[in-house]
């Protein structure tokens, strides 16, 4: 179906989001979560089931912060552990080590064994292989598996031993969540296939997830999303697109920022209509081009939001840009003379090449990749969806000011919900890496209270 014609929003439209909370009274009482050492806390914003509200005189009053969670007899919520901590003095490093912590399938002391040994990116391969082949053989498959990711995320594509690593880590998932019930699928797509993964609701089915990662995550990693959605009652399809995982990996398929055919893809394969579609990270754009162009997506969650990197960036840096891109042979030597100084970067400039199927080419074709993702192309007008939007306030991939103009830009959404996490509630950090049990209820609990939602 063809987007309807994009109509100007009325100034309340653009501005105003809502305060609506749904209380959980009786809930309230029994409400707790566990620290990682096992004794019960209250979060530091009251009541973990219930939103706070907050003052008249508050900026993040202006931020919809969307409901409670439900009583815990309607599922059965994976524990997640909260808190984000310091594994590494090197930040990014400790992102990473935080991100394998929150998704909750990897050892506390391992992670805090790797913080030790990785003084540099280079020893992130043998720590995580050797705590990997050590879960291995006292048959700890899902932590296995997390290790083996870990070990692969930041081993250079043209180590011959990340293919290798990537295999391990699908080979220990299997066995690792084999009781989850969980089924594999392919779906025809251009000169190989997308590789999907779905899990049936629990109990009563309130609605179906289509859900993908972004720059450099695998569908698997994921789970305790999944297991969480479907728990909330949510058939859930997560695929990867081209240039991601599988599709990239084993059939070869290069990224294509134009992510409505994915997905459209996925939907035709299993006959979808009336979807929520979420995306995660870098597939905060990519869900919100989808949905721009196929409206059997009727919910939207975009978490965090990407819009456009240079509309972020200030007058003096695009100035730079402009120039730089005018001579590729001095923006080429900058961004090498960059890439040994800043393993963000590098890994960033090699991660592009490799899912555009490039990594023969120059530096400058990553800078190219990332602007082909901008206001423009992202064609945010055309979006006439509910919409939540989801940030972290300190999140230093995905800034909060992208999140600001992407609220802006939604002018023509049917509803428009967001929420910003705070440093109190440990789920500041990109992708809410810290308190995913959080973003978790929030999202379900959006899920199940949004406009047009199954019931």
């Amino acid at each position: 179906m063809s987007p309807r014609s994009a109509t100007p929003a009325t100034p309340s439209r653009a501005r105003a989001w809502r305060w609506s909370p749904r209380w959980c009274s009786a809930a309230c009482s029994r409400a707790s979560s566990r620290s990682s050492s096992g004794s019960t806390r209250r979060p530091p914003t009251g009541c973990s089931r219930c939103p706070t509200p907050p003052a008249s005189s508050s900026t993040s009053s202006t931020i919809d912060r969307v409901g409670p969670a439900v009583r815990e007899s309607r599922c059965r919520m994976v524990e997640l552990p909260v808190g984000f901590r310091r594994f590494s003095r090197n930040g990014f490093v400790n992102y990473q080590l935080n991100r394998w912590y929150s998704l909750g399938y990897s050892r506390l002391q391992d992670l805090e064994t790797a913080g030790r040994e990785i003084r540099r990116v280079a020893d992130n391969k043998p720590v995580f292989t050797k705590l990997a082949e050590a879960a291995v053989r006292e048959g700890r498959w899902r932590n296995a598996a997390f290790a083996f990711r870990a070990a692969e995320f930041l081993t250079d594509p043209a180590d011959p031993d990340k293919s290798v690593l990537y295999g391990r880590f699908v080979e220990a998932f299997d066995r690792g969540f084999a009781d989850e019930g969980f089924e594999r699928g392919l779906v025809p797509y251009g000169a190989g296939h997308l590789p999907t993964l779905r899990l049936r609701a629990v109990g009563h089915r309130r609605g179906t997830v289509v859900a993908h990662g972004g720059f450099d995550s695998f569908m698997e990693e994921f789970f305790c999303f999944w297991r969480v959605l479907a728990d909330r009652g949510y058939d859930v399809v997560a695929f990867e697109g081209p240039g991601q995982g599988a599709a990239h990996r084993v059939h070869g398929l290069a990224h294509d920022h134009d992510w409505e055919k994915p997905t459209g893809a996925v939907l035709d394969h299993y006959g979808l209509e009336d979807v929520a579609l979420l995306g995660i990270s870098f597939g905060g754009y990519w869900c919100v081009r989808a949905a721009a162009f196929d409206k059997r997506i009727t919910r939207l969650i975009v978490d965090p939001p990407l819009y456009d990197l240079v509309a972020a960036a200030g007058p003096v840096l695009r100035r730079i840009l402009r120039e730089m891109l005018a001579r590729p042979a001095l923006l080429n030597w900058s961004i090498r003379l960059r890439m040994r100084a800043f393993p963000v970067l590098r890994h960033t400039v090699r991660q592009a090449l490799f899912m555009t199927n490039q990594l023969d080419a120059e530096p400058s074709a990553a800078v190219q990749w990332l602007l082909g993702m901008n206001e423009r192309h992202l064609s945010s007008e055309l979006v006439d969806q509910d919409v939540l939007l989801m940030g972290g306030e300190k999140d230093r991939f995905q800034p909060l000011k992208l999140f600001h103009l992407q609220r802006v830009a939604m002018v023509n959404a049917k509803s428009l919900s967001g929420r910003i996490f705070s440093s109190a509630e440990h789920a500041e950090n990109h992708c809410q890496m810290g308190n995913l049990r959080l973003a978790l209820r929030v999202m379900a609990d959006w899920l199940d209270g949004a406009p047009g939602a199954s019931s």
